[in-house]
């Protein structure tokens, strides 16, 4: 159905859909934008390390992991665009660009998925406080999304404290990361799609 008609109805739709994200919900969604872009340019930089300094798993990993972050960032920009309000583009800071080895650049990653989760507490706590369901809802896909983020970060530094100093098990942990969610089995899958 093409014409007035449908021209008309999407104009009444659009209208509807128009100012009805809540504006605390909006800030706090925009600031999650934020997080998530931060994030997607920490995991950059440490899959950067790990590439030039020999470890092509946890690279991978990380690379896969980067660009994880970023689809969370644009299904938010997506989300809080269609609910009427206006998704916001901040600068963020520069990432840190030097790590001392594997468990460094994994104890600073389980630390940021830490901030991260307490960030979505937050959105999460705005909506309900503004009972904004609809936003509480949506963003009950992150909630779990970061159990599962702080889960594995904390099983892969269990592994990496299991092998301690020992080089063979370095390289094969750093074999096994790859595989890990976000590595290159999950960079296979997302090409796949």
């Amino acid at each position: 159905m093409n014409g007035p008609a449908t021209f008309y109805t999407l104009h009444l739709f659009n209208l509807k859909i128009k100012g009805m994200l809540n504006k605390k919900v909006e800030k706090a969604l925009n600031d999650q934008i934020k997080v998530e872009a931060e994030s997607s340019q920490a995991y950059l930089a440490m899959a950067c390390w790990a590439e030039i300094n020999g470890y092509p798993g946890t690279s991978a990993f990380l690379y896969a992991h980067s660009d994880e972050e970023r689809m969370h960032m644009m299904k938010l920009i997506r989300f809080v665009n269609d609910r009427g309000g206006k998704a916001i583009i901040a600068a963020i800071s520069e990432p840190a660009k030097e790590f001392k080895n594997l468990q460094n650049i994994f104890a600073l990653l389980l630390s940021h998925e830490n901030k991260v989760t307490a960030a979505i507490n937050n959105v999460v706590d705005v909506c309900l406080k503004e009972k904004d369901y609809t936003t509480h809802n949506f963003m009950q896909w992150y909630v779990s999304e970061q159990i599962e983020e702080e889960t594995l970060a904390h099983h892969i530094i269990d592994q990496l404290n299991l092998i301690g100093n020992d080089k063979g098990a370095l390289y094969f942990i750093d074999r096994d990361i790859a595989t890990l969610k976000g590595g290159v089995a999950g960079a296979e899958k997302g090409a796949k799609a």
